[in-house]
């Protein structure tokens, strides 16, 4: 005879291992500060990366005035700005994807935690029925 509460249950899991299931396998073989770490790292080389191509962006968009500026301009005060600006820019884009991939981490793993109890659950009602 066909248990309903397990066939919604058995539905439930196969759903969370077609969709979900990947993704967070792969994030949960991870420590979360490795995990962190890794995303972290590599959000800020991407964005060391955007922001090189924005300034070179900003460079060449008005060379020419900026060629005819550069023996008017403190060159070291010009690199020290642009520096803080680069700075500022990946420090606030490592914090923000820190808060971000802690979080997604936190609600993998919380995903996990309720896949393996709804297991055990339908474990018992299979020991249950026998």
């Amino acid at each position: 005879m066909l248990n309903e509460e397990r066939i919604i249950l058995m539905t439930k899991l196969a759903s969370y291992e077609a969709h979900e299931g990947k993704k967070n396998g792969a994030i949960g073989s991870y420590f979360r500060s490795d995990y962190v770490g890794i995303k972290v790292l590599g959000s800020m080389v991407c964005a060391a990366i955007v922001f090189a191509v924005c300034f070179a962006l900003y460079i060449f968009y008005d060379f020419e005035v900026f060629m005819q500026d550069i023996y008017k301009m403190d060159l070291f005060l010009f690199a020290q700005n642009v520096l803080i600006a680069f700075l500022v820019f990946v420090a606030g884009y490592g914090l923000l994807s820190y808060v971000i991939y802690t979080v997604r981490y936190s609600k993998a793993k919380k995903a996990q935690k309720n896949y393996y109890n709804n297991l055990k659950k339908l474990a018992s009602m299979y020991e249950k029925s026998s």
